[in-house]
C-alpha cells in the first residue's frame, strides 16, 4: 500500500481533487544551476584561484612554501564560501525536486517544498487576490510555465494600525501551466457564488424550521 504524503494528509475528507502536479525536472534543474548567484560564483571563484596560485608561486622563490601554504588552504576554504553556497545549492535541487508538489482541489491549493526541511502549506480560493502567469526563458525553452499566486493580509504595525501585506505563491515550471491557470480562476469565479448558495440554503433552513 502507498503511503500517503504530508500534503495529501491535509486534504479533508471529501474534499475534490481536480489537479496534482511536480514540477518539470529538467527546468527545474536548469534554474537551479543557472540562478543569479551564477555570475557572481564565477568571478569570485576566479579571483581566488588566480589569488592563490600566484601566492603559491611566490612563496615557492622565499622557501616559505609550507607555512603559507596551509595558511592559503584555511583561509581561502573560508573566503570562499560564495562558492560553496552555490553548489550546496545546486546539490541540493534534486531534494528540493523530490519534496515539491502541488494540488488543487475544491478548497484550495496545496503546495510542499524545501531542502533541509520539509513545509507544507494550503490557501483557500478565499484568500487569494490575483492569478498570473509568468514564463522565464528556461520556461520558454523547456515549454513550462508558473502560475503565481498572490495572497493578501493584513499585518499589524504601530500605533494599533495594520496594513495590507501582499504575499505570493508560485506553482512553478509544470507543463499545464495554462490549464492550472484556467481551473483556480474558474474555481475562484465560481466562490462567491458557492458560498451564496450556502447562504441560501441556511436561509431556506431556517425559515422552514421557523414555520
Amino acid at each position: 500500500m502507498a503511503t500517503r504524503t504530508d500534503l495529501e494528509a491535509m486534504i479533508s475528507q471529501g474534499e475534490q481533487v481536480f489537479w496534482r502536479g511536480k514540477p518539470q525536472k529538467k527546468c527545474f534543474i536548469f534554474e537551479s544551476i543557472f540562478n543569479p548567484l551564477l555570475p557572481f560564483a564565477i568571478i569570485w571563484a576566479a579571483f581566488d584561484i588566480g589569488f592563490i596560485v600566484n601566492s603559491s608561486k611566490a612563496a615557492s622563490e622565499t622557501g616559505a612554501g609550507s607555512a603559507i601554504g596551509s595558511f592559503m588552504l584555511v583561509f581561502f576554504a573560508l573566503h570562499l564560501m560564495p562558492v560553496w553556497i552555490y553548489l550546496a545549492g545546486v546539490l541540493l535541487s534534486v531534494r528540493r525536486y523530490k519534496n515539491t508538489e502541488y494540488i488543487v482541489t475544491d478548497k484550495g491549493i496545496y503546495i510542499s517544498g524545501g531542502a533541509f526541511t520539509y513545509s507544507c502549506q494550503m490557501k483557500p480560493f478565499a484568500e487569494l487576490s490575483n492569478v498570473t502567469i509568468h514564463r522565464g526563458i528556461f520556461d520558454q525553452t523547456f515549454g513550462v510555465g508558473d502560475v503565481v499566486l498572490s495572497t493578501s493580509s493584513f499585518v499589524p504595525v504601530a500605533n494599533n494600525g495594520s496594513r495590507n501585506a501582499v504575499r505570493g505563491l508560485t506553482i512553478s515550471d509544470i507543463e499545464e501551466y495554462q490549464q492550472v491557470f484556467a481551473l483556480v480562476k474558474q474555481l475562484q469565479t465560481d466562490l462567491p457564488r458557492t458560498t451564496a448558495n450556502i447562504h441560501t440554503t441556511k436561509e431556506e433552513c431556517n425559515t422552514h424550521a421557523a414555520a
